[in-house]
C-alpha cells in the first residue's frame, strides 16, 4: 500500500471521527493504480529473459521530446544547487553531538545485529542529559519473552559503548 493511499485513508478516518468537512474528505481520492507488468524470471541464473511483447517499453524522463520549450516547469537536474553536508557537531572530548532520535536509531541498529531481533515492533527511547540512557519497548507478539529479556540485558552494554562516542544534543 502506498503512502498516499494510506494518508488518504487516515485523513478520511480522522475527518469522520471529528465530524470535519465531508467535502474535503471526498475530494481526497487515492491515486490511480498503475499497471505493472508481471516479472519474468530466467529459467536459470545466467539467462537473460526479454520482457513479454505485450508490455509497453519504459519511457525515460529525460527524452529530448519531453524537454521541449513548451514545458516551462521542466528544469534540468544540474541547475539545482548542491548543498554541502551538514557539519557534525562535536564536544571538546571528540564525541559527536546527536539528537535523541539519531541515538535511538544507532541503538536500534546495534540491536538488529542480534540474533532473532524482530524486524518490526521494537522501539528505542533515549532519555537523560549528560549520562543519557535508552529504553526498549516491544509491541505485543513481536518477540518472545525470553528474547525480549535477552535484548534488554544487551542494552546496557550497547549504551555504554555508544556513550564513548556519542553525546546527547539538547
Amino acid at each position: 500500500m502506498s503512502d498516499d493511499v494510506r494518508d488518504a485513508g487516515l485523513l478520511a478516518m480522522i475527518s469522520s471521527i471529528l465530524g470535519g468537512n465531508k467535502r474535503a474528505a471526498e475530494s481526497v481520492a487515492p491515486p490511480p493504480l498503475i499497471e505493472v507488468p508481471p516479472p519474468t524470471a530466467p529459467t536459470n541464473g545466467f539467462e537473460l529473459v526479454e520482457p513479454a511483447p505485450d508490455t509497453p517499453p519504459a519511457k525515460l524522463e529525460n527524452n529530448s521530446e519531453n524537454n521541449s520549450e513548451d514545458a516551462p516547469d521542466a528544469t534540468p537536474a544540474a541547475a539545482k544547487p548542491v548543498e554541502p553536508p551538514a557539519k557534525i557537531a562535536t564536544t571538546p572530548d571528540g564525541k559527536q553531538l546527536l539528537p535523541a532520535e539519531a541515538i535511538a536509531d544507532l541503538v536500534l541498529g546495534e540491536l538488529r545485529k542480534l540474533e532473532n531481533f524482530p524486524a518490526t515492533g521494537a522501539s528505542v527511547t533515549v532519555y537523560g542529559y549528560r549520562h543519557w540512557n535508552a529504553m526498549i519497548t516491544f509491541a505485543p507478539f513481536s518477540t518472545t519473552f525470553r528474547d525480549a529479556t535477552r535484548f534488554r540485558q544487551a542494552m546496557p552494554d550497547i549504551v555504554f559503548k555508544l556513550r564513548r562516542f556519542v553525546e546527547l544534543e539538547i
